[in-house]
């Protein structure tokens, strides 16, 4: 386990800060021992929890030529047959996975391929299990083709808390299965958009993990 680059320097200096106001409140207030061990309590508390949200889990990516994997750790919160009207213009099935503020919030590539579209759209910040957070929601839209020409749309959707989303990729980047395309903070979405005949392999409510559970199977 790593902690991801996105969330380096805010921790830096989230300790500075932390450190600072507690030896402040030990300076002024020296006989307040009881508030002292509280204000290091929460301190010790609230650095944790932000520290687990940049965690980054360090495994060996997969190499399965037509298996989908999911691009996030999450739920799966929709399986659906959806029309695409971005860009591939025709109906697909869409998976919806659900990313809450506790899980890994770095988003992978779900198959190896170059990046045929991208598109960043500035929107809205609704709840991100809400319908319309898929076209109203700020967001980004990527087209992967694979090596065998399949085209996969995946969509990175902000939530209510998720105000920043990250992405490391433009048209003609080549990716790995499993290799890192963004990353979104504070809780949000990752839309598939797969072939209509693609075999679904995950099922509602699913926990998933980013690049290692399957989610799909391409003929």
């Amino acid at each position: 386990m790593t902690i991801h680059k996105e969330g380096r320097v805010l921790l830096f200096w989230m300790m500075i800060i932390l450190v600072a106001l507690n030896y402040l409140l030990y300076y002024y207030l020296p006989d307040e021992r009881l508030l002292m061990n509280v204000a290091i309590m929460v301190s010790v508390i609230l650095y944790l929890i932000v520290l687990q949200f940049f965690r980054n889990p360090v495994f060996n990516p997969p190499q399965e030529d037509g298996i989908v994997f999911a691009p996030a750790d999450g739920k799966v919160v929709v399986i659906e047959e959806a029309v695409e009207d971005e860009y591939l213009k025709e109906k697909r099935k869409q998976v919806s996975i659900f990313m809450s503020p506790i899980n890994v919030h770095v988003n992978r590539s779900p198959v190896k391929g170059i990046v045929e579209y991208f598109k960043y759209h500035p929107g809205k910040y609704l709840v991100a299990w809400h319908p319309k957070s898929s076209t109203e929601n700020e967001r980004t839209s990527m087209v992967i083709r694979d090596t065998k020409g399949n085209k996969i749309m995946v969509r990175q959707i902000a939530g209510a808390l998720a105000r920043r989303i990250k992405w490391y990729v433009k048209e003609g980047t080549p990716l790995e299965q499993g290799g890192e395309f963004g990353f979104i903070k504070f809780g949000s979405r990752v839309d598939l958009y797969l072939p209509l005949d693609a075999e679904i392999l995950c099922h509602m409510d699913q926990v998933t993990k980013g690049a290692r559970t399957p989610i799909a199977r391409l003929k």
